[in-house]
């Protein structure tokens, strides 16, 4: 995500509109990121997560 910790939260709270649940609200991780976590309607549990050393390439697939 290139939005910063902000990001984070508004993408679960988009989550949650759409019928998802929130399990664990973001927050500061121990490796220096932002992050929380949301289950889906069929109970798939889904990561959001900001890092500040994450980058992207042309294919929005993260960069080492």
């Amino acid at each position: 995500m290139s939005g910063g910790r902000k990001e984070v939260a508004e993408v679960l709270a988009l989550a949650a509109k759409a019928g998802g649940k929130v399990v664990k609200q973001a927050q500061d991780v121990f490796w220096g990121g932002h992050s929380g976590y949301f289950t889906d309607l069929d109970g798939y549990f889904w990561e959001v997560a900001w890092g500040p050393d994450q980058s992207f390439d042309d294919a929005v697939s993260v960069t080492l």
